[in-house]
């Protein structure tokens, strides 16, 4: 505290304690004495505006010991020490009320602020905790997806080894019923099987190119016997569903003859008609085809 703030209050105390006697008599004095009193009991302003109020009970003073001409000068002048006494302990209370507000104005925004930041924090988070959670469980869906992925690629290559062994079995069975087929269509018919390829039509017996004379649509001696075999080989092997005749020569309509020839052959070794179907088209080379397709 400065020793201005000190001395002032101390000259306020020695002036209020030594009043004229006389000043009683002066009721302007009394009436300014009155508004100095009361704002110095006021306990919010009394301690404000403490050099403005000395200057007005000085200025009091002067007008109670005023006389003659001197009155109406000392009195303008007290009454505006007086006026300016309370008018400045009421700015200085009204400051220090706009001083306090502006800091706890101050003080709830910083809250303010120190609270969005506490919840811009816990949104971060809370959105950084859920990013993760998603990663996490994105990666565990993917190795899922990549382990269900392996399991069924493992599931398929058993089954597909499983297939190749049955169907290895299969095919080594009906080599098997094919090769005792063929052996008991020998015998039986007294011929040779000409040789034969298996391709996706079935097996495949080619006739030799001498099978028809030149033009000619009915069958040789030697074709017929082929014929008469591949018809017995066709009853022996359980797992024939049936035969195709295909024919192609330089003319169409001979080689739909010819496979008609082929096919009246093997129903008289014993095929049934139903199951021989026949095909004649022209090409640039004879060929003459019994294909025995299984089941």
């Amino acid at each position: 505290m400065s020793l201005r703030h000190l001395i002032l209050p101390m000259a306020l105390v020695a002036v209020f304690a030594v009043q004229p006697a006389w000043a009683a008599d002066n009721p302007d004095v009394v009436r300014l004495t009155q508004r100095l009193t009361t704002l110095e009991a006021n306990s919010q302003l009394n301690t404000l505006a403490a050099y403005e109020r000395l200057q007005a009970r000085q200025a009091v003073d002067t007008l109670a010991q005023a006389s003659g001409k001197q009155r109406p000068d000392a009195l303008y002048v007290a009454e505006r020490r007086v006026q300016i006494a309370e008018v400045s302990a009421r700015t200085q209370a009204m400051q220090r009320d706009i001083d306090r507000l502006e800091r706890e104005r101050s003080e709830l925004l910083v809250e303010a602020s120190r609270q969005d930041a506490a919840r811009a924090r816990a949104e971060n988070e809370r959105l950084r905790l859920q990013a993760q959670m998603q990663a996490e469980e994105a990666e565990r869906l993917r190795q899922q997806s990549e382990a269900d992925a392996v399991a069924l690629q493992d599931v398929e290559t058993a089954l597909k080894g499983v297939a190749g062994a049955q169907t290895a079995r299969l095919n080594a069975a009906r080599e098997r019923e094919s090769k005792l087929a063929r052996e008991e269509a020998e015998l039986v018919a007294g011929g040779k099987l000409p040789a034969s390829k298996r391709d996706s039509r079935g097996e495949v017996f080619t006739l030799g190119k001498d099978s028809f004379g030149a033009g000619k649509a009915s069958l040789g001696s030697g074709a017929q016997s082929t014929a008469k075999t591949i018809a017995a080989y066709v009853q022996a092997f359980s797992s024939a569903s049936g035969v195709r005749v295909e024919v192609t020569a330089a003319d169409a309509k001979l080689a739909q003859r010819r496979a008609e020839s082929v096919r009246d052959a093997l129903v008289a070794g014993g095929v049934p008609q139903a199951k021989v179907q026949v095909s004649g088209r022209a090409g640039k080379a004879d060929r003459n085809e019994v294909v025995v397709q299984s089941k």
